[in-house]
Parts: C-alpha cells; structure tokens; sequence
C-alpha cells in the first residue's frame, strides 16, 4: 500500500502535512511517524491536508485522534482540510466531525 506524507512550513510555528493515499492499517504508522516530531510547543498549528487520502479505516482515524490529543497537550491547534467526501463519512459515522477542527471539508471525490 502507497502512502505519502510530505511536511511543509507554512510560517513560523504553521506546518501543514499534506498525506496522499490510503491509510489503513498497514500505512496508518506511517502517519504516526510524520505526526509525532511536528506535535511540539515550537510548532503551533498543525494543519492535516487529506485532499489526497481516498480511503482511511479506524486505525487512520485513531492515529489522527491520537495527533489531536498531542496538539492539546502541547497547547497547539490540529485542523484537517479538504477531506474527500467518502473520508468525511468516517468522520461523521463515528461522530468525530464535532471534536477536530475541519476547514474546507468536502472536495468532489474522484470517481
């Protein structure tokens, strides 16, 4: 399974991790090794680009959730962009949509 994760600085203490793939359970690690270093008090904002993600299963939603929970504790903030319509749907069923921040939630998924 193909999974890339690239980090860009948007400004001082902004990062913006663009994740392009599936995550499931055999790439969902991967994304915990990318999240982890940028969840610190230096970084304020961590912004999650999921434009390209077209499928993600409970244990991507479990590696983001943990993502939030170090963004709480080190005072940051977490948001997910552009989540796909059927990504969306993950969120939504499991009721996560009120806990992360979401901005520009829907893109037209690629059919």
């Amino acid at each position: 399974m193909k999974l890339d994760v690239t980090m860009e600085h948007q400004s001082a203490g902004v990062i913006n991790l663009v994740v392009v793939g599936v995550v499931n359970i055999h790439t969902s690690p991967r994304l915990r090794d990318a999240l982890k270093p940028l969840l610190t008090e230096q970084n304020k904002e961590v912004h999650i680009d999921l434009a390209g993600v077209s499928f993600m299963d409970s244990s991507g939603i479990a590696t983001l959730v943990e993502g939030l929970q170090w963004a709480r504790q080190s005072g940051g903030r977490f948001v997910l962009h552009k989540l796909q319509a059927v990504v969306l749907d993950v969120f939504m069923l499991a009721k996560l949509d009120t806990v992360f921040e979401i901005a520009q939630p829907l893109i037209e998924d690629k059919a």
